[in-house]
């Protein structure tokens, strides 16, 4: 065989493993930049959606008398709570359990804000909210405002709320789980009762390494 064919064939040689190393490095590449799918946290009564759920669009009211939209609520975590400042059992216990979760969760994790949906616009004025949520912490926020728009807010986090009169007082009917929104204002998880705040600070931990991964990937 002549020199010039063995330097030809050496060249296809090549060229073929080349080709071959790009096509598989290619294929690595794409497989290591899907995202990971959701962690399963069922352990904690929390499901996490692999495509988070969009929150629908609001105008409603803050603690503050400010106006606040969907838009007010990205760039932070927020967990959201739909309930009312007269609750006579479960609102207060869920904000306690919010509340000692925000005690317990490691200081490298962002801050996370809580929010309460009030069922109870009526009397839930914004100076009342104001009271209520600043018992519980800086960091904790109420919205009010019109009816209907409440009830939109608050399926679009799975929950509902129902009123009814019992002896001439109004009792309002509520869900009683989290839902956890990311820092795009979405819906990114929901959490089931019974809450034990030691698993709700280490499910949010699990789900903000969950997001941030898939985000730097």
């Amino acid at each position: 065989m002549g020199r010039s064919i063995r330097i030809t064939l050496f060249v296809l040689l090549l060229l073929v493993v080349l080709v071959f190393g790009l096509s598989v490095g290619r294929q690595v590449f794409l497989v290591g930049s899907e995202p990971s799918p959701a962690p399963d946290l069922s352990q904690y009564n929390a499901y996490v959606y692999d495509q988070p759920r969009p929150l629908t669009e609001f105008t409603l009211t803050n603690e503050q008398g400010e106006t606040v939209t969907r838009e007010d609520l990205k760039g932070r975590w927020t967990f959201v709570f739909v309930g009312y400042t007269n609750c006579p059992d479960i609102c207060p216990a869920a904000m306690a359990n919010l509340r000692r979760t925000d005690q317990l969760l490691p200081a490298e994790l962002p801050q996370p804000d809580y929010l309460l949906i009030t069922a109870d616009p009526e009397h839930d004025t914004p100076e009342k909210l104001k009271a209520y949520t600043g018992f519980f912490g800086e960091h904790f926020h109420g919205l009010t405002g019109d009816l209907d728009m409440l009830r939109a807010v608050a399926k679009s986090v799975s929950a509902v709320f129902v009123h009814r009169e019992v002896d001439g007082q109004l009792l309002v009917d509520h869900s009683g789980h989290f839902a956890l929104l990311n820092p795009r204002g979405e819906v990114q998880a929901l959490i089931q009762p019974p809450h034990k705040p030691a698993e709700l600070a280490k499910a949010f931990e699990r789900i903000y390494q969950w997001a941030d991964a898939n985000r730097k990937g």
